[in-house]
């Protein structure tokens, strides 16, 4: 009789256990559980055993300990990638997504954030001081992979993008190592993580710099689908005009009765509260709204907002194009959208880079487009055991075939799945052949895989 095969992933375990000094390993149990349960409900990979809470040195030795067992290592932040990329199948996750310590310097106006830490969590604490962190729209996603993968946010017309404002971060690197990575030490490292997200190494913590700001003035404004084609006309021109200290971010979701709306969400963050008056009546305008609600609102409290409208466990698919501006061509896009609507939790949501974020050169950071534009997020959602599941995930694939046309190559990297192969090739703009230089220099066997990068390929067909 032949004795039992050992599996490589029970001798990892056994060695984890042994020779971790923090943290702990898992691979059943409520830990287990709570560090494979993802915002996006329907990804289903489960990996064979977890790192939960574990110091960098310790991060370090179980990414070590994994290669050699011939085991896939992901890493899990905030847990908000719809992809979701933090698990891989029978592989070996490092969650840090318990590792949510923010450290404000008010006189430096400067955050240090571990990396499980959520843009609502540094925002809490940035509070008392009368600072802001630089986020994205929704509280519950990590900082660490919003900043790393490029951030659009609320701020950025007046502060750059998340990415712009990342001071340095520790990294733990496919041989183990930790470094601090920042513009005068390995800089070539810095320059990847600001766009090129968390394929170089394990980002454990990060500094990243704080904006004074006045109390905001931010909202909703909601508009009836029979004005669509009048409203989005007026949007256009409004987008195209905004200044640095007001981001509108518009689209189409379902109203209360299930069938589509336009909506804009302005945020002035700006120190003039008459100027920041002015510019959201002009928003008001461009229709006759249905609902108006614009006032003063803290950054925590915009964030938990969102939140409340996107709660972790739904099923979520979700595609990407980027559009110069607002035109004709995308405007009729947006309608068809609406008009198609499956889901009534689904959206299309733009984000607008302008202002600031236009002004740091394309070469400062891995982030591939600086030109003015408009990032459409669409976002197909639905409950558990809807049976109109493939529906909805074939409207976002129409949605996307609509843009095609009016779209830039290419697309934002934190919002493309794998499979966008075409966008992949186009989504870094001119770096993907500096991003695969550093990636083979700090990763040469790709142990970390997080949004993608082009192949070798398209890098070289590109220069």
């Amino acid at each position: 009789m032949s004795a039992p095969v050992e599996h490589p992933l029970d001798h990892l375990v056994d060695r984890l256990r042994s020779t971790l000094r923090s943290g702990t390993v898992v691979s059943t149990g409520p830990e287990y559980d709570a560090a494979t349960h993802l915002w996006n409900g329907r990804v289903a990979a489960r990996p064979g055993v977890v790192v939960r809470g574990a110091m960098p040195d310790d991060v370090g030795r179980a990414v070590v300990a994994a290669r050699e067992a011939g085991v896939p290592v992901s890493v899990r932040g905030g847990g908000h990638d719809w992809a979701g990329r933090a698990l891989r199948q029978g592989g070996l996750t490092v969650d840090l997504s318990t590792e949510r310590n923010v450290t404000v310097y008010p006189a430096a106006q400067v955050a240090e954030v571990q990396a499980g830490a959520t843009a609502a969590d540094v925002a809490a604490a940035a509070a008392p001081y009368g600072l802001a962190p630089v986020t994205g729209t929704a509280g519950t996603v990590g900082l660490a992979g919003l900043t790393l993968g490029g951030g659009y946010g609320p701020l950025s017309g007046r502060f750059g993008l998340a990415a712009d404002n990342l001071l340095s971060a520790d990294v733990v690197l496919a041989d183990g190592s930790v470094v601090t990575t920042d513009a005068e030490h390995e800089p070539d490292l810095f320059w990847a993580l600001r766009g090129g997200g968390g394929n170089f190494g394990v980002v454990t913590s990060m500094r990243v710099r704080l904006r004074k700001v006045p109390t905001l003035l931010s909202g909703l404004v909601v508009f009836p689908w029979a004005q669509a084609g009048t409203v989005l006309t007026g949007l256009s021109e409004l987008l195209a005009e905004q200044p640095d200290e007001l981001t509108v971010q518009t689209g189409v979701v379902a109203g209360p009765d299930g069938g589509p709306v336009v909506f804009a969400s302005p945020t002035w963050s700006g120190d003039d509260a008459g100027a920041g008056e002015h510019a959201l009546a002009r928003l008001g305008a461009v229709g006759t709204p249905l609902v108006s609600q614009v006032g003063p609102v803290t950054l925590p409290a915009m964030l938990a907002g969102i939140d409340a409208q996107f709660p972790a466990g739904r099923h979520v698919a979700i595609r990407t194009r980027t559009v110069p501006s607002l035109t004709t061509g995308v405007a009729e896009a947006l309608a068809g959208a609406g008009d198609a609507l499956t889901s009534p939790l689904s959206a299309v949501s733009l984000h607008s880079l302008h202002g600031a974020a236009t002004r740091v050169p394309v070469t400062e950071t891995a982030f591939g487009l600086r030109d003015p534009h408009l990032m459409v997020e669409i976002i197909a959602t639905w409950e558990p055991g809807d049976a109109l599941a493939a529906e909805h995930g074939a409207w976002a694939d129409d949605v996307a075939d609509a843009l095609e046309p009016h779209a830039l190559p290419g697309g934002y990297p934190n919002l493309l799945g794998p499979d966008a192969l075409d966008q992949v090739a186009h989504a870094y703009g001119p770096h993907a052949a500096r991003l695969l230089a550093v990636k083979e220099r700090f990763d040469p066997d790709g142990v970390f895989r997080a949004i993608p990068l082009p192949d070798g390929a398209a890098a070289e067909a590109r220069g």
